[in-house]
């Protein structure tokens, strides 16, 4: 790992982290609606039950905000692993209504906690960016 890629992959991943952990000891009425809320955007997950789909979450964010945090794991998997996993936040963002205000990207007061997982996103792209940069570079 390049000393640069250090504090954004330290800040995402015990960000991420710490949000799974919760999810993982998270109580039946969270269940509910994160459930809820991602059947709308993805019915695939209508087969899980809420409590499933809790854990299933807080596993993705848990094995995100992992590979985030160990040095040793490539900016190529750990950048595509985020970027993947906010893609499927933003997407909420994107497809709920009532989250963003009409004809515009810009979140409503309810969009603005998915709305700050661009920069997850960010973060994301830059790590590939910064693989791709790299193999290029090499040869």
């Amino acid at each position: 790992m390049k000393l640069r890629q250090a504090p954004p992959r330290a800040a995402t991943g015990v960000f991420v982290l710490h949000s799974g952990l919760q999810k993982w000891k998270g109580d039946d009425a969270s269940a509910e609606v994160l459930h809820g809320m991602a059947c709308g955007v993805y019915p695939v997950f209508k087969k899980l039950t809420p409590q499933q789909f809790q854990r299933l979450l807080a596993c993705g964010e848990i094995t995100t905000g992992s590979l985030l945090l160990m040095p040793f794991v490539p900016a190529a998997l750990a950048g595509a692993a985020l970027t993947g996993f906010s893609a499927a936040l933003l997407g909420l963002y994107a497809r709920t209504p009532g989250m963003r205000q009409p004809g515009s990207v810009w979140p409503t007061q309810d969009g603005i906690a998915l709305a700050k997982d661009s920069w997850m996103f960010g973060v994301g792209l830059g790590l590939l960016a910064d693989a791709a940069d790299e193999r290029c570079c090499r040869g």
